[in-house]
């Protein structure tokens, strides 16, 4: 007799044999139990799963002798010859091949005669989404009401390329590929069947290479057997089908995670110079990194892997030394590698531009945390200014019959209000006094004050404002202006946004129904700095006219270093802007360096 290959020679022949597609075997034996046997099924799944090996398991179970049952007998003439490819009620057509609308009408013409000897006819039609588009329409209705004794059953691997009307008339079974540890446990047994010695690191291997598919890793123990003779060892995998070691992969990972550029780089010459496939080992290398992410995420939980015990130590190893942010940038490289290697004429250079962003993109930051640290460290130096302040010298005490003082902004002697509070009352308190007189120095401070305060809320939009200048501020209208040199900001600055949160910023400082406008207009030179409100002695007829300002200690006690007046802005140096502590810690942060300043 003829060699018979391995694909062939172990096919399953009843349900229980098929590997992996339970949940669609377990249905079939139900709907057959049930007798529920609709008359279309389509078989959805990649190459090598089982779609015409269960369709042709299924044709047994509905004509063998005595059927429709599962439990049939292996010895069953009938079932042989569906086996064999014998059987008249059983028509296998190939897709591709009878794919025109001629084949179609012919198939619709003969399905009206009886079955010759089964109970039903049975017609396989595999690859169904080659037929062409009036192949399709023109089996729709025999498709949708056969005669009784007709049964239909397709196979594809492309779903999508099927009509929907076709889909509508089916019942959709959609095999899934076979996890690696079954493809391992079956080629065990094909194996020791077949008396060959192979160690569990080759049959890892050819399940790794085999993606899922069955007749593939089949296919590929059929070849090393003839290469190999009776006994199969991993590195026999390897070279013949140009794959990567497993420890070849993890010694690369670890290189890439502990930053190692050379020994990253030399990994991969020498597995580029042994011919494997790139392509295949930045796919082995990218799913290395998803399942030490999902080990990571998952706390060790191997259900969700397919993973040999060597490679879960492994995992476990890697896992404590790298957070999941590292590891899903280092992923989003490699993705876009793989993306990008179908087109590159170097595949090496390509792998090796990735491996080097890979490596620099572990301690890479993400642009909200780099924000949020400088903010830190502007509130750092800002508590460090408060503190280093020096406390004003006491108020001396009022004579014995003069009335009680009046509070700055109308803070009763007794408050327990916090500082932060009372500051931004008494702040609020002395501008709104002084703008009413058109105080430039009071605009200034107001302006400075505004800025600090939006600045906390949007560091951002602070950036835009520090280049502004405050014009007018009259009619409860506050308008702000921009040199010509930096008119470009005004597009960027003036939305409804930004608006609203001057105008609420300025409510904080009293003036509740506040409008904000910016305009083009030129600064004035020498802005002058803000002032301090005057001193002036409390007289009790001042006192019941209005409230006179409080004395200069109790003003600075309640305003603190934050919302003080900031003077003017001088000429520019650009030393100063160099060593300034946040662009220090900026650079530091980024790790990058100063190329050209611009005042």
């Amino acid at each position: 007799m003829s060699y018979q290959v391995i694909a062939r020679k172990y096919r399953p022949q009843r349900f229980s044999d098929v590997v992996g597609q339970e949940h669609v075997t377990q249905t079939l034996a139900n709907a057959i139990k049930q007798s529920r046997i609709a008359h279309a099924y389509l078989f959805c799944g990649p190459r090598g799963t089982g779609k015409t090996t269960i369709a042709r398991i299924f044709a047994k179970c509905l004509n063998c002798t005595g059927g429709p049952k599962v439990d049939f007998d292996d010895d069953d003439p009938r079932c042989l010859e569906i086996a064999d490819g014998r059987s008249l009620d059983v028509i296998e057509i190939d897709g591709a091949s009878n794919r025109g609308i001629e084949e179609i009408r012919e198939l619709r013409d003969t399905v009206k005669y009886a079955p010759a000897t089964s109970k039903f006819k049975l017609y396989i039609i595999d690859e169904v989404h080659m037929l062409t588009k009036e192949a399709f329409n023109a089996l729709l209705k025999t498709l949708e009401e056969p005669p009784g004794h007709v049964k239909f059953m397709f196979a594809t691997t492309e779903p999508e390329k099927v009509l929907p009307t076709i889909l509508s008339r089916c019942q959709r079974f959609d095999l899934r590929r076979i996890p690696a540890a079954l493809i391992v446990r079956h080629l065990a047994q094909i194996a020791k069947q077949e008396k060959v010695k192979i160690d569990d690191a080759a049959l890892h291997a050819i399940a790794r290479g085999a993606d899922g598919g069955m007749r593939d890793a089949e296919s590929t123990l059929d070849q090393l057997i003839s290469f190999c003779g009776e006994k199969i060892q991993e590195s026999d995998v390897l070279s013949m089908f140009g794959l990567t070691a497993r420890s070849q992969i993890l010694d690369l990972s670890r290189a890439i995670l502990a930053g190692e550029v050379e020994t990253s780089l030399r990994q991969l010459n020498e597995l580029a110079k042994h011919g494997k496939d790139l392509g295949r080992l930045l796919s082995d290398l990218l799913n290395h990194f998803r399942n030490l992410l999902i080990f990571q995420v998952s706390n060790g939980d191997l259900r969700l892997l397919e993973v040999s015990e060597t490679e879960a130590a492994s995992l476990g190893e890697q896992a404590s030394g790298v957070g999941s942010e590292a590891l899903t940038r280092i992923m989003e490289v490699l993705t876009d590698c793989e993306t990008r290697l179908r087109d590159a004429v170097s595949k090496k250079i390509l792998i090796e531009v990735a491996l080097l962003k890979a490596i620099e993109s572990r301690n890479a930051a993400s642009i909200d945390t780099v924000l949020k640290r400088l903010e830190e460290s502007r509130r750092d130096n800002n508590a460090r200014e408060i503190v280093s302040i020096p406390m004003p010298a006491p108020t001396p005490a009022p004579p014995p019959n003069a009335p009680p003082p009046v509070r700055a902004a109308g803070r009763a002697a007794a408050s327990t209000e916090p500082a932060s509070l009372e500051s931004t009352r008494t702040t609020a308190s002395l501008a709104a006094t002084n703008m009413s007189a058109g105080s430039d120095g009071e605009l200034e401070r107001l302006w400075h004050q505004v800025v600090d305060a939006v600045g906390r809320a949007s560091p951002f939009t602070r950036s835009y404002l520090l280049e502004a200048h405050p014009v007018l501020f009259d009619q409860n209208l506050l308008t702000i202006g921009f040199d010509p040199e930096f008119a470009d900001h005004l597009q960027l600055v003036d939305n409804a946004k930004n608006r609203t949160l001057i105008q609420t910023k300025l409510s904080e400082f009293g003036f509740s129904d506040a409008q904000v406008k910016f305009v083009r207009a030129e600064a004035r030179a020498n802005r002058p700095r803000p002032a301090e409100p005057p001193v002036e002695p409390a007289s009790p007829s001042a006192t019941a006219a209005a409230a006179p300002a409080a004395p200069k200690g109790a003003e600075e006690r309640a305003v603190p270093s934050q919302d003080k007046p900031k003077p003017g802005p001088g000429p520019f140096n650009q030393e100063d802007f160099k060593n300034d502590p946040l662009i220090q810690k900026a650079l530091e942060i980024f790790k990058g360096q100063i190329i050209e300043v611009r005042a």
